[in-house]
């Protein structure tokens, strides 16, 4: 059975010690809670050890939002995926549409990038999805397809099992667009088929794929009671504890 996932993605907010205060408060929110999904934490780099020393491994999981495509080195400033690895991490968010179009990670990047990970022993959330042009353009199912095809599909069957799709439809991040659940449903559903055609029926099954796009305590129900949405990868309604248990509720 596949698992059901919400996954907050801090991106580039808190301060080491607000986000401490953040991870508590989630923490705090889920005790006792009969959790009907796993919950994992997205932070920046300098919180994930300390993040987590503080939550409830049984609880919560904590992830990376990107690591380097490279081994190690003279790559100043960047983080390597042992190094991921090693604040206790279990998770690494890889090719969000903010790092596809800010930091030009092509295909090719990303499928280093998703090697490198899974040799390290991490488990991958690997987004996926297309801009408003290519969405009037009727051209979104070939752009998720090749996303998917490009940078995953050279991995093993056992090694696609580490593998979380996020699908985010960019013209939904941060606009307070969602889509609507029809829509998240047909490309789920589609990408679902993309996995089996390549892996197998067994394998696709098996595969959570998340929802990101302006997520939250709002829609979250309706979206997530979709049979192939099986959660959500969370930005915004992340950083407020109330908002992010609220979207966790959504599965119960």
């Amino acid at each position: 059975m596949r698992k059901n996932i919400v996954a907050g993605n801090w991106k580039m907010n808190k301060t080491l010690e607000e986000g401490l205060t953040l991870a508590k408060e989630v923490n705090e929110s889920l005790k006792g809670a009969d959790l009907k999904c796993d919950v994992i934490l997205g932070t920046p780099f300098i919180h994930l050890a300390s993040v987590v020393g503080v939550v409830d491994a049984d609880k919560i999981a904590v992830s990376a939002q990107n690591c380097a495509d490279k081994e190690a080195g003279a790559y100043t400033g960047e983080v390597s995926a042992a190094m991921v690895k090693s604040t206790g991490a279990s998770y690494v968010i890889l090719g969000h549409s903010e790092r596809r179009a800010y930091y030009h990670e092509t295909p090719e990047i990303l499928k280093t990038k998703v090697q490198l990970a899974l040799k390290n022993g991490l488990k991958v959330i690997f987004c996926i999805g297309e801009v408003l042009e290519e969405r009037e353009n009727n051209i979104y199912f070939d752009v998720v397809k090749s996303q998917i095809v490009d940078s995953l599909f050279d991995l093993s069957g056992e090694e696609f099992s580490n593998i979380v799709l996020a699908y985010e439809p960019v013209w939904a991040i941060g606009t307070g667009k969602t889509a609507t659940p029809a829509q998240a449903q047909e490309m789920h559903a589609f990408i679902r088929k993309t996995v089996a055609d390549k892996y197998g029926k067994e394998i696709a099954e098996n595969t959570t794929i998340l929802y990101g796009g302006s997520a939250n305590p709002g829609n979250a129900k309706e979206l997530f009671a979709n049979p192939d949405v099986d959660g959500g990868l969370i930005g915004g309604a992340s950083l407020k504890p109330a908002d992010f248990k609220a979207v966790i509720d959504a599965f119960n």
